[in-house]
């Protein structure tokens, strides 16, 4: 017999899904929102469904017209015979660019280190196909959670972790990529490692230890600082912290801010404006010990500081 705290569960997801779900009863791990320009709708992406079946791995998207209420979810990626990666489809962020909507993803295959690719489609729905044949990330390092960043020269540029699992003190890093985003337009840049980050603690993995760097995000200040805000582990658990580079100069050179923004057993955060104007941070919670979903904080950023506070309006609509 099923747990009655499990029953009650499914029974409120089901209730919940005949008139959309409320975002906190969606079970995804690394939220991406993107407030789509074109159709003036949110789209939800994320980790975790499926997460293996019969036909293999893939992605799937929730959309809202209003933050409250998600429909969903829809298949935006699934693996075909000739995509070589069989495994571990993680991080999926999606960026409307020049009139396209490109898809960052993590992907790993059994003799093929983990890298970011860049997929392509004309909808945030897709169906995404892959832009190039492999990642775009160097075929020789582990990396994920690529993120697209776009200086102030309009020039794109994927920003991803070096793994903390091949370097044992991970690193973030940033590639410059050609106009249509195909290709590296030069050779990964340094940016710092995660052990800089005072909060930061070693992370323990079976039988492996070293210092984690997760999922980047980059957001440019009102005075124009550019900041990163990127997850690892603290005291707390899964933790955001933030660095920044006071030039705005996506080279730095980066500070690490002495405390977190977030460390109690969440993270892989991301910043979005509502169409109302209102910026929002969202991330997962809890990493581990239960179902994540993802959790929705108001934004502010002034006077070189970054708060959070709980929404509530959207979280009882």
């Amino acid at each position: 017999m099923l747990p009655f705290a499990t029953l009650l569960g499914w029974i409120g997801r089901a209730i919940s899904a005949a008139d959309g779900y409320r975002i906190e009863s969606i079970h995804l791990r690394d939220p991406y929102v993107l407030p789509d320009p074109v159709s003036k709708t949110y789209y939800l992406y994320g980790t975790g469904w499926p997460v293996q079946d019969e036909e293999g791995p893939g992605f799937v998207a929730y959309r809202s017209s209003d933050l409250r209420r998600w429909e969903g979810p829809f298949v935006v990626f699934k693996r075909t015979p000739e995509f070589w990666a069989d495994r571990e489809y993680w991080a999926p962020e999606v960026h409307f660019y020049r009139g396209r909507y490109y898809l960052f993803g993590s992907f790993k295959a059994e003799l093929a280190m983990r890298g970011t690719q860049i997929l392509v489609a004309d909808s945030p729905l897709g169906p995404f196909a892959p832009l190039w044949k492999r990642p775009v990330t160097p075929r020789e390092w582990e990396c994920l959670d690529g993120t697209l960043y776009l200086d102030p020269e309009g020039r794109p540029w994927i920003v991803f972790c070096h793994e903390w699992v091949q370097m044992y003190d991970g690193e973030m890093c940033a590639l410059p990529l050609t106009p249509d985003l195909q290709l590296p337009a030069g050779v990964p840049r340094y940016l710092f490692t995660a052990s800089q980050a005072p909060w930061v603690r070693p992370f323990y993995h079976e039988g492996k230890q070293g210092y984690v760097t997760d999922g980047p995000f980059l957001y440019t200040g009102s005075d124009g600082t550019l900041w990163m805000i990127w997850s690892s582990f603290s005291e707390g658990g899964y933790t955001v912290g933030v660095a920044r580079s006071p030039s705005g100069d996506i080279l730095g050179p980066w500070e690490q801010l002495p405390e977190p923004l977030f460390s109690d057993h969440g993270g892989h955060a991301m910043i979005f404006t509502a169409f109302d104007g209102t910026e929002y941070l969202i991330l997962h919670q809890p990493n581990s010990g239960g179902p994540p979903v993802p959790t929705v904080f108001e934004f502010h950023e002034g006077a070189g500081r970054l708060e959070l506070r709980r929404p509530e309006r959207l979280l009882n609509p």
